[in-house]
C-alpha cells in the first residue's frame, strides 16, 4: 500500500519474511558450494539440480512458510494450465481434484511437497541483505560459497507509477488485492491491460462501480492458448507471446468479456482523482537489492546476463525473473530448462556432473 513515505514494507519486502540478527550462529559455518537466495518455485527448481550435481548448498528464504509468491496472490487466482502442464523438474503436479485450472493454494502446497519430496535445505526467515565478493568466491550476510543462485523473483519490488502519489483516493497495488468484499460500495479504477489487469477487473466486474483503464485497447490472446501453449510459442517464436497479444483469455476472463462487463478505458486523470481506490496492475521489477554490493546493476536495476549467467560474475546466476533469463523463465514449466543450464554450469565450474 502507498504511504506518505513510500511503498510499505508489508508489499515491498518478502511477506512473512523477519530479518536474522547477523551475529546470531548460522546452521553451516563453512563454506558452501553454493547459496540460493530465495524459496519459491525458482529457489526449489535450482535446489532439485543442485542435489543431483551432489553439490553442497542451502536455500535461504525470508518467508516462514512455503510456497513463494504464490502463498500471496488474490483470493481468486488460478494458473493458466492444467496441472500436468504446470510442474517442476522431477516431479509431476497432482491433478487438481475439482473442475478448472489449479487454484493458488494447489500450487502451494505443491511448492511444500515438492521441498520434501527433495529434502531440500531451505532455512526460512532468512532474508539476504548483501552478497559481497571474497578472495575465495562471496559472503552473504556472513555464510560463504563458492557460487551464488539469486532467485528471488520480482513480488516483492512492485511497481506504481509517480502519478499515483498525486491521487487523493487509496492506492493498491496488485499485491493488495485480494476480493471484492474489499471495496464495497466503492468506485474502484483497475490500471493495467495484462494477465493481472484483466483477471483482477473481471473479479471485481459486477461487485463494484468499476472501471479498467488501459494505455492500449486490450489484445486477447486466442481463447484455447494456455500456459502450455505460451510456454511453447516463448520458447520457439522468435517473436515471443507479446506478438500475439497481452491477455490470456482465462475462463473468468473470458466470462466477463463474452457478458459486456470488461470495457476497457483509456487513461484519464479526471477518473483516477475521482476514484475511492486505484489498484495499479502496474507490473514488477527485478527484486535484486541484495546484490548492490557487486556494482553489477544497470540503471534500470538489472543485472546484465548471459543466459542466466551474470556477465560480471561467472559464478552467479540469475533465475525466474522473466524473459531476459530464459524464455517464460517466471512461469513454473519455464523455470527447469533454465536452471538445469545454470547448475550445469556452476557443476563444471566446481568440477561436479549434474546426473540425469
Amino acid at each position: 500500500m502507498l504511504t506518505g513515505r513510500g511503498w510499505s514494507p508489508a508489499a515491498a519486502a518478502p511477506a512473512g519474511g523477519v530479518d536474522r540478527d547477523p551475529r546470531t550462529p548460522h546452521r553451516r559455518s563453512r563454506t558452501l558450494n553454493v547459496i540460493v537466495i530465495g524459496g519459491g518455485q525458482a529457489g526449489l527448481a535450482a535446489g532439485y539440480y543442485l542435489r543431483r550435481a551432489g553439490l553442497e548448498f542451502t536455500i535461504l528464504d525470508a518467508q516462514l512458510e512455503p510456497g513463494g509468491a504464490w502463498r500471496h496472490g488474490w483470493d481468486s487466482l488460478r494458473l493458466f494450465s492444467p496441472a500436468r502442464h504446470s510442474s517442476l523438474p522431477g516431479r509431476p503436479m497432482p491433478r487438481f481434484p475439482v473442475e478448472g485450472y489449479p487454484t493458488a493454494d494447489h500450487v502451494v502446497d505443491y511448492l511444500a511437497a515438492y521441498e520434501k519430496r527433495y529434502e531440500l535445505p531451505v532455512e526460512r526467515g532468512v532474508r539476504v541483505r548483501s552478497v559481497l565478493r571474497t578472495a575465495e568466491g562471496f559472503d552473504v550476510d556472513g555464510r560463504h560459497a563458492d557460487a551464488v543462485i539469486s532467485a528471488t523473483g520480482t513480488w516483492w519490488r512492485p511497481f506504481v507509477p509517480a502519478v499515483a502519489w498525486r491521487l487523493p483516493g487509496r492506492q493498491l497495488h496488485t499485491v493488495d488485492y485480494r476480493n471484492p468484499a474489499q471495496f464495497t460500495g466503492q468506485r474502484v479504477v483497475v490500471v493495467g491491460g495484462g494477465n493481472s489487469g484483466a483477471q483482477i477487473a473481471a473479479d471485481l466486474a459486477g461487485h463494484v462501480d468499476l472501471t479498467w483503464v488501459t494505455q492500449r485497447p486490450p489484445r486477447y490472446l486466442p481463447d484455447e492458448i494456455d500456459g502450455k501453449a505460451l510456454f511453447d510459442i516463448a520458447t520457439h517464436n522468435p517473436g515471443g507471446v507479446a506478438a500475439l497479444g497481452d491477455i490470456v483469455a482465462v475462463p473468468p476472463v473470458r466470462g466477463a468479456r463474452d457478458r459486456g462487463l470488461l470495457t476497457a478505458h483509456p487513461m484519464d486523470p479526471g477518473v483516477l482523482r475521482s476514484a475511492d481506490t486505484v489498484i495499479w496492475a502496474t507490473g514488477f521489477r527485478a527484486s535484486l537489492s541484495h546484490l548492490a554490493g557487486l556494482g553489477l546493476r544497470t540503471p534500470d536495476g538489472r543485472v546484465p546476463t548471459a543466459g542466466t549467467r551474470a556477465v560480471g560474475e561467472p559464478r552467479l546466476h540469475l533465475l525466474g525473473y522473466g524473459n531476459w533469463t530464459g524464455p517464460a523463465s517466471a512461469t513454473l514449466i519455464g523455470v527447469g530448462p533454465t536452471t538445469k543450464a545454470a547448475v550445469a554450469h556452476l557443476a563444471r565450474e566446481l568440477g561436479a556432473t549434474v546426473r540425469r
